[in-house]
């Protein structure tokens, strides 16, 4: 206990060392934190513009479909009709989660139970590279490949949630895979071994004892490819039709919030309804993005017990 003391009241070389350590520790967390207060306060203030300076309703803005800020409806409130964007969103969102996980888990089985090291590095490879193609890439091969494809097997014009939702497929297809196998990775040999030796078979073993013991860190997989789909803009900007209408089907031109983001900030005026419009579209995704996260620490939290 003296010797900590002294260590503690002591001025040497490695003492100073730890005290200046910790502070640029804590003065990297207190900075990382401060930002995202920041952000989140200046997305909110923009935001919440819409409907504390230009009146909007919040009724309105996440029920109605009409689109169209710098017009006056006959109440005298700005048409700011959300819900087209949104269901777009969470449309190309779920069905690109809904095609990606069971490539992602069937993937990951193969890379983890069956593959030989030489198969699993390869396709490990594979993964690194579909995660470092850039957006705008995704973006050109839907519109030259998946386009063409969905207009001539499914009919319309090609463009909508359908073909938005393949695109985002395979750009969330690596965020799954890896987190699965991950997460298979993290599963006790002994479990495997104890199912072998009850007489079980390896196929019986992988369903009932590995996907059952791996399935919070697969469920979290699944939601970290939803936060990672939701928030895509060029990719799928370029090939779901940027039509701030209902969706009539999966073949029909849409839009999501990303989509009219990107079109949109560049054409307004700061402080203008249909900047302020915008700003609230950006809030939702902001919200969205933190319901992701704190679902991500639910699944986790029941994961452990």
């Amino acid at each position: 206990m003296d010797s900590i003391k002294e260590k503690i009241q002591s001025k040497s070389k490695e003492t100073r060392q730890e005290v200046t350590g910790k502070i640029l520790s804590y003065s990297a967390i207190i900075l990382i934190v401060a930002v995202v207060i920041s952000i989140f306060a200046f997305v909110a203030s923009k935001g919440i513009a819409t409907f504390t300076q230009n009146h909007a309703s919040l009724k309105d803005f996440f029920l109605t479909t009409d689109w169209s800020p710098t017009a006056v409806g006959k109440d005298g409130r700005p048409l700011v009709g959300a819900l087209p964007m949104i269901l777009g969103s969470f449309g190309v969102t779920l069905l690109a989660v809904l095609f990606a996980t069971p490539f992602a888990i069937g993937t990951a089985l193969y890379m983890t139970q069956i593959a030989s090291k030489r198969g699993h590095r390869l396709l490990q490879i594979v993964i690194e590279l579909l995660v470092g193609i850039p957006s705008v890439v995704y973006g050109f091969i839907g519109l030259s490949v998946v386009v063409p494809f969905v207009r001539t097997h499914f009919g319309g014009s090609g463009y909508g949630i359908l073909s938005g939702s393949f695109v985002l497929f395979v750009m969330v297809l690596p965020t799954v895979t890896s987190m699965t196998e991950d997460s298979l990775r993290a599963v006790p040999s002994y479990y495997k071994s104890a199912s072998l030796a009850l007489g079980a078979t390896e196929w019986q073993t992988i369903y009932k004892v590995i996907l059952r013991a791996a399935l919070p860190g697969i469920l979290t997989a699944v939601v970290f490819g939803m936060a990672r789909a939701f928030g895509e803009a060029l990719a799928v900007q370029m090939v779901i039709g940027n039509a701030t209408l209902m969706p009539k089907g999966l073949l029909s031109a849409s839009s999501t919030l990303t989509s009219v983001l990107t079109m949109g900030i560049g054409n307004t005026v700061m402080g203008t309804v249909g900047n302020n419009a915008l700003w609230s579209l950006a809030l939702v995704l902001l919200l969205m993005s933190l319901i992701f996260n704190l679902l991500i620490k639910w699944i986790g939290r029941r994961g452990r017990f």
